[in-house]
């Protein structure tokens, strides 16, 4: 008979312990979710939407053409690459970093041209703002 609820009470307990690893899954992945959206516009070839998440001053570099930009020089440049290499899929393959800094690394492909896009996201009391955006041909 003890062994009965002993078997019920580890049966009870169970579920909660399931969720909060689930939960705890779930926290670690938000902690990088900031780049589904940007993902989003860089495969969409956005620059208006992309934009909107980069920080008031930023560093830009398209191919070794390095700037330190407004975030409308920032959307001019960008605009400009994707009138010249329109987005046709884009992948996140390596995300890192810790507070108040993330980074990721993806792949662009623009239908005949492959890039390297390295971005740079720093969190602050405001929200999270790409600080860096490096698109780099393959």
């Amino acid at each position: 008979m003890s062994r009965l609820i002993a078997i019920a009470g580890l049966l009870l307990l169970f579920p909660f312990v399931s969720s909060s690893q689930s939960i705890r899954v779930c926290e670690d992945d938000d902690d990088n979710n900031v780049f589904i959206p940007i993902s989003k516009y860089m495969q969409k070839g956005d620059a208006e939407c992309l934009a909107a998440w980069f920080a008031d001053n930023l560093q830009v570099d398209v191919m070794g053409s390095v700037s330190n930009c407004s975030r409308n020089q920032a959307r001019q440049i960008i605009r400009n690459f994707f009138t010249n290499y329109t987005p046709r899929c884009f992948e996140i393959v390596y995300k890192s970093g810790t507070y108040p800094m993330k980074y990721a690394v993806g792949n662009l492909d623009s239908g005949g041209n492959m890039f390297t896009v390295t971005i740079l996201v720093k969190t602050n009391d405001t929200g999270n703002y790409i600080e860096q955006l490096k698109i780099e041909k393959q």
